[in-house]
C-alpha cells in the first residue's frame, strides 16, 4: 500500500520530483528523462511509467529555466522514436514465437490474425493516436510488429506520432506551466491530463462491449 501511495505521489507531484532530480543531477537530467520516455514507449514491461504527465511537467520545468525546452524536446523526441522502433522489432521477431504456443490461454494464433487485420485497416491512425493513450502507447508498436505491419509505413507513422505527442504536450507545459492557475493547481492539471488521455481507451472498450452484446443477442 505504501508503494501505491508513493507511485500516486510521483504522478501528481511530478513538478517537484523533476525539480529535485535536476538539483541532484544537473544536466544528466536530460539523459534520465530520455531513458524514462524510451522505456515507457519501448518496453512492454514498463507501460506504467509516466508519459503525457511527464512531458507536460518537463515543459513546465523548462519554463522556469531549469531545462532548455528545445533541447529536452529534441532528446525526448529521439527517445520516443527509438522506443517505438525497438518495441516494433521485439514484437516482430519475438511476438510470433509467443503466439506459436497452441495451449497458451493468453496468446493465441487468432489474436495474431486479428492484429494483422486491425493494422491493415487502421494501422496508421492507430500508431499516431496511440501516442496519446497510456498503456496503448506501449503496446501498439509491439502489436504492429507482431502483425507484420510494413516497416516503412510504421516508420512514417512513428515519426509523425512522436512529433505530435512530444511537441504538443511538452510545449503546452512550457507555455502554460508558468501560469499561476496551473502552478497552484498542478496536481489537478496532471490528474486532468491523465483522465483525458485514457478516455479514448475507455470509449473503445465501451464500443467493443456493445458490439459483443449485439453479437450474442
Amino acid at each position: 500500500m505504501e508503494y501505491l501511495k508513493e507511485f500516486i505521489d510521483l504522478y501528481l507531484h511530478l513538478d517537484k520530483h523533476l525539480d529535485q532530480i535536476f538539483r541532484d543531477y544537473g544536466t544528466a537530467t536530460y539523459i534520465i528523462l530520455g531513458l524514462v520516455v524510451f522505456c515507457e514507449t519501448g518496453l512492454v514491461v514498463t507501460p506504467f511509467l509516466p508519459g503525457d504527465s511527464l512531458l507536460f511537467a518537463v515543459g513546465a520545468l523548462s519554463a522556469g529555466s531549469a531545462l532548455n525546452i528545445h533541447l529536452v524536446v529534441a532528446i525526448l523526441l529521439v527517445s520516443a522514436i527509438l522506443g517505438d522502433f525497438v518495441n516494433y522489432h521485439v514484437g516482430k521477431y519475438i511476438g510470433p514465437k509467443v503466439f506459436e504456443k497452441k495451449d497458451s490461454k493468453i496468446f493465441k494464433t487468432a489474436y495474431l490474425e486479428r492484429t494483422q487485420g486491425f493494422y491493415d485497416k487502421y494501422g496508421g491512425k492507430t500508431i499516431i493516436i496511440a501516442r496519446f493513450v497510456p498503456i496503448v502507447r506501449t503496446f501498439a508498436p509491439f502489436l504492429a510488429g507482431v502483425g507484420q505491419m510494413s516497416y516503412p509505413k510504421f516508420f512514417s507513422y512513428n515519426i509523425i506520432g512522436a512529433i505530435l505527442w512530444v511537441g504538443i504536450i511538452a510545449y503546452a507545459g512550457y507555455f502554460f506551466g508558468e501560469l499561476d492557475i496551473v502552478k497552484n493547481n498542478f496536481s489537478l492539471v496532471i490528474l486532468g491530463i491523465i483522465i483525458v488521455s485514457v478516455l479514448p481507451a475507455v470509449y473503445e472498450i465501451g464500443m467493443a462491449w456493445k458490439e459483443n452484446r449485439k453479437e450474442k443477442s
